[in-house]
């Protein structure tokens, strides 16, 4: 049932009925079940003439989220405090599933924008906000994330082969922050440090994009400092 909310995107606002089934297989009697399992929870909305879109309960749900997500509550004003020193956009990153999510952006700077938004998703192998992420999965998840996706490994600059990209996600452990030169973005640099639970499992990161300029590049140790303490002091925050 819960499949059917994953066929929602930016590109596919709303499914007819003839549509879903054609794209998942269920039988008519179940899905026109799970439908109306959803719409009455109101994570669906039936729209005459349309279809079904997303309902009013996710709304509501991402406000709870706002209001009580505890990483957001320890990170939000760290990252306001951050962006008010540095001309850049800070972005707090959580690890959902095999992809980074975005769930909050603070900006200081009109000098470049950031389509990384909050409920953006991108690949754990993209940018110093996943590669933070992934260097402290254990050993066995990325061997199978690897053996998955070579090549993705290989054009990310991590490796050519799996004992390249151990040794390089080590490294990443011993400085305990990643910095990309225009990765995701021509131009910028990345600044990435990784978030813990209290079982001190990897949840997320903390990141910071800065202009690629030479004054920036002079300031960068000192900026990397920062994302460090700020990515120190919500660890603590959740630890406690």
């Amino acid at each position: 049932m819960l499949a059917i909310l994953d066929l929602f995107d930016e590109h596919s606002v709303s499914w007819s009925v003839e549509d879903l089934h054609a794209e998942l297989g269920y039988t008519r009697s179940t899905l026109y079940r799970y439908l109306k399992v959803l719409t009455d929870a109101g994570f669906l909305t039936s729209l005459p003439g349309l279809g079904y879109a997303l309902g009013p309960r996710i709304i509501e749900l991402d406000r709870k989220i706002r209001m009580t997500d505890p990483l957001l509550q320890a990170a939000r004003p760290v990252m306001a405090e951050l962006v008010l020193d540095i001309p850049a956009v800070a972005l707090l990153c959580r690890r959902y599933r095999q992809k980074v999510l975005c769930v909050h952006q603070e900006a200081s700077t009109s000098a470049f924008t950031s389509d990384y938004e909050r409920g953006r998703a991108r690949p754990l192998l993209r940018g110093a906000a996943s590669t933070s992420i992934l260097a402290w999965l254990p050993n066995y998840q990325v061997s199978k994330l690897y053996k998955a996706r070579p090549e993705e490994f290989a054009e990310a600059g991590l490796g050519e082969n799996l004992a390249e990209v151990k040794a390089g996600l080590k490294a990443i452990r011993q400085a305990r922050h990643v910095i990309s030169y225009g990765m995701v973005t021509p131009g910028v640099i990345g600044v990435a440090a990784p978030l813990f639970d209290g079982r001190q499992e990897v949840i997320g990161s903390l990141s910071l994009t800065v202009s690629d300029t030479p004054a920036m590049r002079e300031r960068l140790e000192a900026v990397t400092g920062q994302v460090d303490f700020c990515a120190r002091v919500v660890n603590t925050a959740l630890a406690g």
